[in-house]
């Protein structure tokens, strides 16, 4: 297995642990990943507190959520660090519930493939639709584009100081 599919396969099952786990908590799971870093691999929760800022607290809790469940379910067969943080400014977007949250907002949007005509990947501009399945990002001087969500690689929110 390559290590890409390996990073996969353990992101797909600790999320599937750690989603449950953080929710009982009033928390909400947006992204996780896990990579290799200069220190050794790190699994990095990213959490949000609906209705209220995340802070250390936040953070703390969702850690003693998940860190015992991760070590009994040996999920990671090998040292890592877990990490839990806010979401920062430019939080991402995997949802439609989250999509939702930003609509009037700018927004940058990475797919997997080219789309349109002309081609492109890359669409930052202000999210002006969610639908079920597909979100209307109107981008400055390019018009707008409608993406479904299954061909969004990654979203974020743009922050605009």
């Amino acid at each position: 297995m390559s290590e890409t599919n390996r990073r996969q396969t353990v992101e797909e099952k600790a999320a599937a642990l750690c989603e449950p786990l953080i929710a009982a908590e009033g928390l909400e799971l947006l992204d996780l990943e896990f990579v290799r870093e200069h220190g050794g691999w790190v699994l990095r929760l990213f959490i949000d507190n609906p209705g209220a800022a995340v802070g250390v607290d936040e953070c703390a809790t969702a850690s003693h959520a998940v860190d015992k469940a991760l070590d009994v379910e040996d999920i990671i067969p090998h040292e890592y660090s877990l990490e839990v943080s806010s979401p920062g400014l430019n939080r991402p977007l995997k949802k439609q519930a989250h999509f939702l949250a930003v609509k009037g907002q700018q927004v940058r949007l990475k797919t997997f493939a080219p789309l349109f005509e002309p081609p492109r990947k890359n669409f930052l501009g202000t999210l002006s639709d969610v639908s079920d399945d597909a979100v209307t990002v109107e981008v400055e001087g390019a018009g707008t584009f409608t993406v479904k969500l299954k061909d969004i690689a990654r979203a974020n929110l743009e922050f605009q100081p």
